[in-house]
């Protein structure tokens, strides 16, 4: 039997809190009050896709591994679809005005468009466009 889930609850770690929801707001994201407090937030990506953005310390009381360095080495890259390659461009462009840092050039592969950046953590973030129509079957 094949394994399932409901929901997905992407838990990274954070120096300031309060920045990270200032950056990830300018963005365009939502919170969830009901899970926020001075060690955490509940950042919305959509009904079943869930940021939990821990500060270091409190991120650090689940796990026994050290937490990675940002500024040298990658933990994961979150992936996000977006509606179109407009929504990718406002989206990382916001994320840059924010003040993240781009981390690649926009790659179009005509079914495909992405573009990634770095946000203030450092953590990595890829904003992809599939045209389902071009994908050839």
């Amino acid at each position: 039997m094949a394994a399932t889930a409901d929901k997905i609850f992407v838990n990274l770690p954070v120096k300031d809190l309060n920045k990270s929801i200032d950056f990830f707001t300018e963005i365009g994201f939502e919170f969830n009050a009901q899970f926020t407090d001075h060690n955490a937030t509940c950042m919305v990506v959509s009904e079943n896709i869930f940021v939990m953005l821990l500060v270091e310390d409190f991120f650090q009381s689940f796990s026994n591994k050290q937490i990675s360095d940002t500024s040298t080495s990658a933990e994961v890259i979150v992936a996000l679809s977006a509606n179109s390659k407009e929504s990718v461009d406002e989206i990382v462009n916001k994320a840059i005005a924010a003040g993240g840092k781009k981390l690649n050039d926009p790659v179009d592969h005509v079914f495909m468009y992405s573009w990634s950046f770095q946000d203030i953590d450092g953590h990595l973030w890829e904003f992809i466009y599939m045209d389902e129509n071009a994908v050839q079957k």
